[in-house]
C-alpha cells in the first residue's frame, strides 16, 4: 500500500556541520525522495546547499535563547503551518522543543521531538511531556531522559547514506595513522587522547578532521606537548568519510554521545576503532570490556599501545544494528502518521462532544 504524502517541518537551531545537522539533512532528503513535502527551518548554514532541490528552506532565529524571540518564531510557524497545511512539526534540540510546543499549541499541528543527546536533566526539557511523540537516537538516550518524555517514546537509530566506501587503510601502516573526526568541543575528549599519545612511543600520526570552539586551544596544546610534527589539524572537510576510510584506526574518545554518526559510519566501513566506554557505544560493542575509560589518560595510553603492538582490531562492533537513511525515514514517518491519526481522532471526539 502506498503511503500518504505528508507535509513536514524540520526545525533545528543552525545548519552547519554536526551530527544533528547531518541527521536533519539526510532525513529531509530521504523524506523528499519518498514523496513527502519538507521544509527545514533554522538560522541557516552551509549544509543547506546539500538539501534535495525539492526541500524548502526558511530562516528564523531558532538558535536564540531568548523567550520573546522564541515566542515570535512560534507565532510565525503556527501561522504558516495553518495557512499552508503543514501536518507535522519535528523539532531537534532544546530551544526548538519550546518553539515547536508553542507553535503546536497555537496551530493544532502535532509536534515530534528527536533527542540526539543525553541532555542534563533540567526544566529546559519540560516541553517533551507535551510532544505527541519523542524519538531517541539510542536506548541510552531514551533511558536517560525517561522522566521527561511523553507517553509515546520510540528508539530509532541514526541511519546512514548508502555508500560503497569501505576501509582502505591497514593496521600494518608505518607510520600508523590515527584519525579523529568530530566537533572540537570538550565533551569529544580529544584532549585526553592527545595527553595519552604524548607518552606513546613508536611511529604514529594523528589527523584531526573537524572544527569547533576548542580548535585554537587544542592546537596550542599540541605545541606544548611537542606533537606538532605528528598531529595535523585539517578543519571542517566535506570528504570526512574518505579520511575515515584511509586511516589505520579511528579514535573516538567522547565523554558522552547520543548515537554518533561518525562512529556508526566507521563501524559500517569496517574501520578499526578505539572508543570510550560510554552507554551509547556499549549498545553497539560486542566486547564492551575492551572499551576505554572516558577521561582516563592511562586507559587511553594502554589502548593505543596495545593496538600499535598487536596490529589487530581490539574492539568489535555489531554492524547489523546500523540501517540506512531510508529505513530510518520510514520508521520516522510511521511515528508522524501515528501522531496525525491521534490528533485527528482527538479533534473528532471534541467535535462529537460539542
Amino acid at each position: 500500500m502506498k503511503r500518504e504524502s505528508l507535509k513536514v517541518i524540520q526545525m533545528l537551531p543552525e545548519f552547519h556541520e554536526g551530527g544533528v545537522e547531518r541527521h536533519v539533512l539526510w532525513l529531509s532528503d530521504a523524506l523528499a525522495k519518498q514523496g513527502h513535502e519538507v521544509m527545514v527551518v533554522s538560522k541557516g548554514g552551509k549544509l543547506e546547499k546539500f538539501l534535495d532541490e525539492g526541500v524548502k528552506v526558511w530562516h528564523l532565529p531558532l538558535h536564540a535563547k531568548n523567550p520573546l524571540t522564541a515566542l515570535w518564531c512560534a507565532l510565525l510557524l503556527a501561522r504558516r503551518a495553518r495557512k499552508e497545511g503543514w501536518q507535522i512539526i519535528h523539532a531537534h534540540s532544546r530551544v526548538p522543543f519550546w518553539i515547536a510546543w508553542w507553535a503546536s499549541s497555537f496551530s493544532g499541528v502535532p509536534w515530534v521531538a528527536t533527542l540526539h543527546a543525553t541532555f542534563r536533566h533540567s526544566r529546559a526539557l519540560a516541553p517533551l511531556k507535551k510532544a505527541c511523540a519523542c524519538i531517541a537516537v539510542s536506548q541510552t538516550v531514551k533511558d536517560h531522559l525517561a522522566p521527561y518524555l511523553s507517553d509515546k517514546a520510540f528508539v530509532i537509530y541514526n541511519g546512514l547514506l548508502s555508500t560503497d566506501v569501505r576501509w582502505q587503510g591497514s593496521l600494518g601502516d608505518d607510520p600508523f595513522k590515527f584519525t579523529f573526526v568530530g566537533r572540537l568541543s570538550p565533551k569529544k575528549g580529544l584532549q585526553v587522547a592527545l595527553r595519552a599519545l604524548a607518552d606513546v612511543e613508536g611511529r604514529w600520526l594523528l589527523d584531526v578532521v573537524g572544527d569547533g570552539p576548542m580548535r585554537a586551544e587544542l592546537e596550542d596544546f599540541v605545541e606544548k606537548l611537542r606533537l606538532s610534527q605528528r598531529v595535523k589539524f585539517w578543519g571542517f572537510r566535506e570528504d570526512a568519510d574518505e579520511w575515515i576510510a584511509r586511516c589505520s584506526c579511528l579514535l573516538f574518545p567522547s565523554f558522552e554521545e547520543g548515537m554518533s554518526m561518525t562512529l556508526i559510519r566507521a563501524i559500517d566501513m569496517g574501520v578499526p576503532i578505539l572508543a570510550s566506554d560510554i552507554p551509547s557505544v556499549r549498545e553497539l560493542c560486542l566486547n564492551p570490556e575492551a572499551l576505554l575509560k572516558p577521561k582516563d589518560k592511562a586507559s587511553w595510553k594502554k589502548g593505543i599501545e596495545d593496538i600499535l603492538r598487536e596490529r589487530k582490531a581490539l574492539q568489535l562492533f555489531d554492524r547489523d544494528k546500523i540501517g540506512t537513511i531510508d529505513d530510518m525515514a520510514k520508521s520516522v514517518v510511521s511515528v508522524y502518521q501515528l501522531c496525525i491519526n491521534e490528533t485527528g481522532k482527538g479533534k473528532r471526539q471534541n467535535a462529537d462532544r460539542s
